[in-house]
C-alpha cells in the first residue's frame, strides 16, 4: 500500500510544460533572457511624465489572434492576456488538440477592465459648465458609452476570449484581487492537480499599464514612482513602482498526463502556498513571509537555490520583504520588477514562468541592482515570492524537472 500510494503521489506531481510570456523585453523565454541578462533595464519616462512605466514591446497580434473582429472587441489588456495564452499552448504542444484542450482547466487572474478614456474626459469637462448636469450626465452617458462597454469590463471575459479563440473549453475560474489573485491562480492549479481534480491546467493574466486613470489611481494612493527609474530595492528615497504591461500564461499538468503524451517538462512546481497578513504593525509582511517560507525551508539544497521576487518597489512592502531576504543573505535574489515593471494579476505567473526557465537553463541571470548578488551556480532551486503593494502574500517553490 505505501508503495502505491506513493506512486500515485509521484504521478500527481505537477509540471510546467508550456511557458507564454510578453512584456517590455519582447515575446517569449529567450527575450526575456536577453532583457534580464542585459543589466541594462529599460522605461518609458516620455509618455505620461513624470511617471514612469514599461511598454509592452512590439508585437503582432495576428499570430495568435486571426481574426480582427476578435482583436477588435478585446481591451488591450485582453489581447496581451490572449495572445500569451496562445505563446503557452504552442509551448505546451497542445494548441489545436481539440481532445486536450476540452478537458484542460483555465484559471485566470484579472482586473475588473479597463474604461473609456475619452468618454470620461469629455463628460467631466462638460459637467461644471452644464446647465442641467443631471440631465447632461445621463444623456452623455446614454450617447457616449458603446452597448458593449460593461460587457467588456467583465474580467472574466479574458476566459472568454481565450476559450474563443484558443478552444480552451474545460472548466473556467477567474479571480480578482490584484497581486493575490495571481498568486491564487496558481495556487488553486497545482492544488486541483495534486489531489487529481485536474490533469493539466492554463493559468496566468494580462495587464496594459498604459493607462492613464490608472496612473491616476494609483498616483492618489501615493504607489506611483516618479522621473527615474532604479532597481526596486533602491527605492527608499522615492518609494513606488512603474506599472508594466505584461501577459503570462503557464500550461501546468501531472507527471502522469505530461509522460503519457511525451510532453517536455520545464520545471516541476513543488509547492505554491499564499497568505494575507493584516499589515497593522512594521514587521507583519516580515512575520509572515517566514510562515510561507516554512513551507519549504526543508526542500531547499544549500548553495542550489535563488529568490525570484515580485517585489513593486512600494513601501513598506518592499522594504519588509527585503528585511526578511537579509535573514537568508546566503541565497541569492533577483527582483524582476526592475525590469518588467509591475502588473498586478499576472506578476506572480510571470515570475513563476522566469523561475522556471532558470533552473531549466541551471542558472541564474545576472543581477539588476548593486543589492543583489552574483550565482555562480547549478541553480536547480528558485523560490517565488509575492508580496502585494497593499495586500496579500504568496511563495512558491519551483525546481528543475527530474
Amino acid at each position: 500500500m505505501a508503495n502505491s500510494l506513493a506512486d500515485v503521489a509521484k504521478d500527481r506531481e505537477a509540471f510546467i510544460t508550456g511557458i507564454g510570456i510578453v512584456s517590455c523585453l519582447g515575446e517569449g523565454p529567450d527575450a526575456h533572457w536577453q532583457g534580464l541578462s542585459s543589466g541594462a533595464p529599460q522605461a518609458d519616462t516620455t509618455t505620461y511624465p513624470p511617471y514612469i512605466i514599461h511598454k509592452i514591446a512590439a508585437i503582432d497580434f495576428d499570430k495568435q489572434i486571426p481574426k480582427k473582429g476578435d482583436q477588435r472587441q478585446m481591451e488591450p489588456w485582453q489581447r496581451i492576456g490572449t495572445y500569451a495564452a496562445g505563446l503557452a499552448l504552442d509551448s505546451a504542444g497542445i494548441k489545436g488538440n481539440t481532445e486536450i484542450l476540452a478537458r484542460t482547466d483555465m484559471i485566470v487572474a484579472a482586473g475588473g477592465g479597463e474604461r473609456d478614456i475619452n468618454a470620461d474626459t469629455a463628460i467631466l469637462s462638460g459637467l461644471p459648465t452644464a446647465e442641467k448636469p443631471e440631465a447632461f450626465l445621463n444623456e452623455r452617458l446614454m450617447s457616449d458609452l458603446r452597448p458593449t462597454l460593461f460587457l467588456a469590463q467583465l474580467s472574466n471575459l479574458l476566459a472568454g476570449n481565450i476559450s474563443i479563440v484558443h478552444g480552451v473549453t474545460g472548466s473556467s475560474r477567474t479571480f480578482m484581487g490584484e497581486e493575490a489573485a495571481g498568486v491564487d491562480a496558481v495556487r488553486i492549479a497545482h492544488a486541483r492537480i495534486a489531489s487529481g481534480q485536474s490533469d493539466i491546467a492554463l493559468v496566468g493574466g494580462g495587464y496594459n499599464a498604459e493607462r492613464p486613470d490608472l496612473l491616476m489611481l494609483y498616483e492618489f494612493g501615493g504607489f506611483s514612482l516618479k522621473d527615474k527609474l532604479v532597481p526596486v530595492w533602491d527605492r527608499e528615497a522615492s518609494p513606488g513602482f512603474a506599472l508594466g504591461s505584461l501577459g503570462a500564461f503557464l500550461v501546468i499538468e501531472s507527471r502522469k498526463h505530461a509522460e503519457a503524451r511525451g510532453a517536455k517538462r520545464l520545471a516541476r512546481l513543488t509547492a505554491v502556498h499564499s497568505d494575507w497578513s493584516r499589515r497593522r504593525n512594521p514587521g507583519d509582511v516580515t512575520a509572515t513571509l517566514g510562515k510561507l517560507w516554512g513551507h519549504v525551508a526543508n526542500k531547499l539544497q544549500p548553495g542550489k537555490a535563488a529568490v525570484i521576487s515580485g517585489a513593486s518597489g512600494a513601501a513598506p512592502a518592499t522594504a519588509e520583504e527585503r528585511a526578511f531576504l537579509a535573514q537568508h543573505g546566503d541565497i541569492a535574489v533577483r527582483g524582476t520588477g526592475t525590469y518588467l515593471g509591475f502588473a498586478l494579476e499576472p506578476q506572480f505567473p510571470m515570475n513563476v514562468a522566469l523561475a522556471a526557465l532558470a533552473v531549466s537553463r541551471g542558472s541564474l541571470f545576472p543581477p539588476g541592482a548593486a543589492s543583489e548578488r552574483a550565482m555562480s551556480g547549478p541553480l536547480t532551486q528558485a523560490v517565488v515570492t509575492a508580496v502585494g503593494h497593499w495586500r496579500g502574500e504568496g511563495l512558491a517553490l519551483v525546481e528543475a524537472a527530474p
